[in-house]
């Protein structure tokens, strides 16, 4: 066991390699932590669809929207308000299938 030599030789090159990626490991379990932070990705979802569905001549605001995916009773023409719900769901299927995967 003891008259074993490796086919290769460590070299300042191949440290430097190891730490490049070691350094986009740690870069990469950083990005992670922000799958912890539900909160923000919520805010970044409804900003999201109320900005398609603005697009779209929806004249709920922001709040509408957020009560509407949060539901609670919201006031105003009820096709808007049906454009939200249907928004969502691709969007929960979305997470879903991502989530599974």
């Amino acid at each position: 066991m003891s008259d074993y030599t490796p086919p290769f030789s460590i070299s300042n090159k191949m440290l430097g390699f190891v730490s490049s990626i070691s350094e986009k490991i740690g870069k990469i379990s950083n990005y992670n932590d922000f799958e912890s932070k539900p909160q923000l990705r919520k805010n970044n979802r409804i900003k999201s669809i109320y900005s398609s569905l603005a697009i779209e001549a929806n004249s709920l605001s922001i709040s509408e929207v957020r009560d509407v995916i949060n539901g609670h009773i919201v006031l105003g023409p009820q096709r808007e308000i049906q454009e939200v719900k249907t928004h969502t769901m691709p969007m929960t299927t979305l997470t879903i299938l991502i989530l599974i995967l």
